[in-house]
């Protein structure tokens, strides 16, 4: 299986998370969302007054202290922090890794932007492939651009397994992983109508991870000793937030959501099954965007 936890659910979420994620027990790939509707506009205003900025800077204040430690445990990094300016924020992630010393490979997925005049920002959702593309190149560090939340996590188990476009099932499991994780601590009862049920009142919920499987399953689980729980419930919960339908579409895989099963396997690890993808419906060639991933050091 391939180990991969989050360390961020939004711009501005628990700035102390990555360093708990990566002391707190084994990973394979960290990964953080940062990016939303609104961020996009904090990042647009950035980029208007200085364009080498357009990316999340408080990834790169924590990457100050978790940089080396990343590298020193052997975790792969993956976040769309980039935002508007993912090259941007590769060039300073580059100038850091030699500040501290490190030789970090650093890669980077852009293509999600669209010209649209007079809008401070239109970016389309790319996929997953694009990531998986420079951890197979070799990338310690990823940094996307607009990618789908869930391809944070689908694009490391892509490079791990060696999927391609036509293993739907697999893509679509692990989607509904990266489903699961992109929020944070939204898995483990932060999105949850009854955290004042958990055993700590869910004051202080760990951050998730997905054990994916090469089929695509996946044990959705958190490290020993955090708070919140990961039950049926919690997880639930997060599944079924910000979706329209139970066809939920993607660029790489359209998800069933009413093919997953859920089941309690221990305390704090679920097991999530039956996941069946279909392929989506691309736009037109003219219409589609492409993504560029690059891995430099």
């Amino acid at each position: 299986m391939i180990r991969i936890g989050n360390a961020s659910g939004f711009y501005g979420d628990r700035s102390a998370a990555w360093r708990e994620m990566l002391e707190g027990g084994p990973l394979d790939v960290l990964t953080g969302d940062y990016l939303a509707e609104l961020t996009m506009l904090i990042l647009g205003r950035d980029r208007l007054k200085d364009p080498s900025l357009g990316y999340a800077r408080t990834f790169l204040r924590q990457m100050e202290e978790c940089l080396g430690l990343a590298a020193e445990r052997g975790v792969r990094i993956v976040t769309n922090a980039g935002g508007l300016n993912p090259a941007g924020l590769a060039t300073a992630l580059r100038s850091l890794a030699a500040r501290l010393g490190l030789s970090t490979s650093i890669g980077y997925v852009e293509g999600d932007a669209l010209d649209r005049p007079g809008a401070l920002a239109a970016n389309a959702y790319l996929g997953a492939f694009g990531i998986a593309s420079c951890l197979t190149a070799g990338a310690d560090v990823v940094v996307t651009g607009r990618v789908t939340d869930a391809s944070l996590v689908v694009g490391p188990a892509i490079a791990h397994y060696g999927w391609t476009r036509d293993d739907l099932d697999a893509l679509a499991g692990a989607t509904v992983a990266g489903h699961v994780l992109e929020c944070g601590a939204q898995a483990t009862g932060g999105n949850f109508s009854f955290f004042t049920e958990l055993p700590d009142g869910g004051r202080r919920p760990g951050f998730p991870i997905a054990e994916v499987h090469a089929d695509g399953s996946a044990v959705i689980t958190k490290h020993p000793g955090t708070g919140g729980a990961v039950t049926v419930e919690t997880v639930t919960a997060q599944l079924v937030y910000e979706i329209a339908a139970s066809a939920y579409p993607g660029p790489d895989v359209v998800t069933h959501l009413d093919t997953v099963r859920l089941a309690q396997e221990a305390p704090d690890r679920v097991r999530v099954t039956g996941t069946r993808g279909t392929p989506h419906r691309p736009l037109s060639r003219s219409a589609s965007p492409a993504s560029t991933a690059t891995a430099t050091r």
